[in-house]
């Protein structure tokens, strides 16, 4: 099959790989489209490898059809979106059978492709773990990439008052249009001065930078939610500010959990998430669509921050 395949000097390329062996409880899926993440530039520059026993191929989320169902009930030409822990950035790729969700009611293979990581990712870590309710303020740092767009509609539907950070007038306004309400431009303001003991909860992708700004901004009993590390991954705590509020951080990540785990995600997921999808209360965001081969072109874009919400290649 063909595959994207990293070269020494981080150069993506369309290459000739073996096609996935099937493990039991998994199922060989005809990739269609794939969906494009930062997890998958720190991959490629080396600073993120995947879980072991997995698949070195780039890529954490696709959409396509069954092609060999395995040991499991699935069926051949069963349409499906997948998460996973690598491998999307190929025509074919192993997937357990836990990791399997229905293609959306109404949407395209692409359009599939672009809201699987981004809705298990928000779903629980903002559903699941931090437990949003209708009256709280959510303050979402990187409120116009793929994680952001998803997590404004998500919070705004279920009540609560939506705060996000980004670097442009042009990502505040899509961010505006999606639902928030709190419109804080990092490069501008400082939100912890803004939302000083504001936020009941906040999902945050920076990390370190962050920290002592992000307790600053911290209500009482509030819950700080950190899924990323573009600002580095040693920073300074005030823990008398956090013993003060009775302030909670935790840190989580999706890749490396275990396929009981994930599969729990999944079908959660799936429950809570993918009617409002099929209703149109959450509609994916997509930037742009990129053939497979021009997987080195997605990648330069993300990086530059060229994208509002997620790019998506098709295969």
């Amino acid at each position: 099959m063909k595959a994207i395949q990293v070269q020494d000097d981080q150069q993506l390329v369309l290459a000739d790989v073996e096609r996935p062996e099937l493990k039991p409880g998994e199922v060989l899926v005809k990739v269609k489209a794939v969906g494009v993440n930062r997890a998958d530039l720190l991959q490629a520059a080396g600073h993120y490898p995947p879980p072991p026993g997995t698949s070195e191929v780039l890529g954490l989320e696709c959409a396509g059809v069954i092609e060999d169902a395995g040991d499991t009930d699935r069926e051949q030409g069963e349409k499906v979106a997948c998460l996973l822990a690598g491998g999307a950035y190929a025509e074919y790729v192993a997937v357990p059978e836990g990791q399997l969700m229905p293609i959306p009611e109404g949407y395209s293979f692409e359009e599939a492709a672009s809201v699987v990581e981004v809705a298990c990712t928000v779903w629980s870590n903002l559903g699941m773990l931090a437990g949003l309710e209708p009256g709280q303020t959510l303050l979402i740092h990187g409120g116009a990439g793929g994680i952001g767009t998803f997590a404004i509609q998500l919070a705004k539907h279920l009540g609560l008052t939506v705060a996000v950070t980004a670097g442009s007038k042009e990502k505040l306004e899509a961010c505006k249009d999606l639902g928030a309400d709190i419109l804080i431009n990092y490069k501008e303001e400082d939100f912890a001065e803004v939302l000083k003991n504001k936020c009941d909860r906040i999902l945050d992708i920076i990390g370190a930078k962050y920290l002592d700004q992000n307790v600053k901004a911290l209500a009482k009993d509030g819950h700080m939610v950190i899924i990323g590390m573009q600002g580095g991954v040693k920073g300074e705590l005030n823990i008398g500010r956090l013993l003060s509020k009775r302030g909670t951080i935790s840190a989580t990540a999706l890749r490396a959990r275990d396929l009981d785990d994930k599969a729990n995600i999944v079908r959660s997921t799936t429950e809570h998430i993918w009617p409002l999808l099929a209703k149109g209360v959450i509609r994916h965001h997509i930037h742009q669509t990129l053939p497979l081969e021009q997987a080195q072109r997605a990648h330069q874009m993300l990086q530059d921050g060229e994208v509002t919400g997620k790019l998506v290649l098709s295969v």
